[in-house]
């Protein structure tokens, strides 16, 4: 079912038009932090498909098409706190149905690389989510979440967000990306339940 979420809009709501969106924060002091990896996905996508990515209001944008499906790439340029803001605006400028809005996030509750996509759920602490659960106001739209967790027990975690993958953490997290790449695709052409159903894998049990 088509999810009205703009009242009042005059323009129809296109229902072959995605917005994917990854999470981040700009300037090259963020560039390769745990908390940017959305930002990551998002840059291996445009590379894939050499799409130009652009600086415009509150983003840098880009689209390409893909087996019938307009795929509207997006890193919001207001940091991380403000999201929402270039989620709803681009959103509405665009006529992207809710259900067609993909946000790429860091999860720090899951581990290193691991991959989950889900239609809604809470904003877990992440201040990015929490904004754009304010701007759409609802937490029911799609996020693909990337695992940014390690087995300190530890850190601080602001600290531990903004900070680099170590060399090894970034061969993982380099692998993971075109796996990223696959989930989006699915995701567009086959829908949410079952790219959930194809991906969201147990993880695999580690040999000691």
């Amino acid at each position: 079912m088509l999810l009205k979420w703009l009242f009042g809009n005059s323009k129809p709501i296109e229902m072959r038009k995605y917005l994917i969106v990854g999470l981040g924060n700009i300037g090259n002091e963020y560039l390769k932090t745990r908390h940017n990896i959305g930002f990551e996905v998002i840059d291996f996508m445009a590379k894939k498909f050499e799409v130009q990515m652009t600086n415009l209001k509150l983003a840098t944008k880009g689209s390409f098409n893909h087996k019938g499906k307009k795929i509207i790439l997006l890193k919001p340029s207001t940091f991380m706190n403000k999201s929402g803001k270039s989620v709803r605006y681009w959103a509405l400028k665009e006529n992207i149905a809710l259900q067609n809005i993909l946000i790429i996030t860091d999860d720090l509750n899951l581990p290193l690389a691991l991959l989950r996509i889900k239609g809604k759920g809470s904003d877990g602490g992440h201040n990015g989510l929490k904004d754009i659960e304010s701007q759409l106001n609802t937490t029911h739209y799609p996020r693909l979440r990337f695992g940014i967790k390690n087995d300190d027990k530890t850190f601080n975690q602001v600290n531990f967000v903004l900070s680099k993958f170590t060399e090894k953490e970034e061969e993982k997290v380099n692998k993971k990306l075109p796996e990223c790449n696959e989930i989006v695709l699915s995701y567009i052409q086959m829908g949410l339940e079952r790219t959930m159903n194809k991906f969201n894998t147990k993880p695999p049990i580690e040999k000691s």
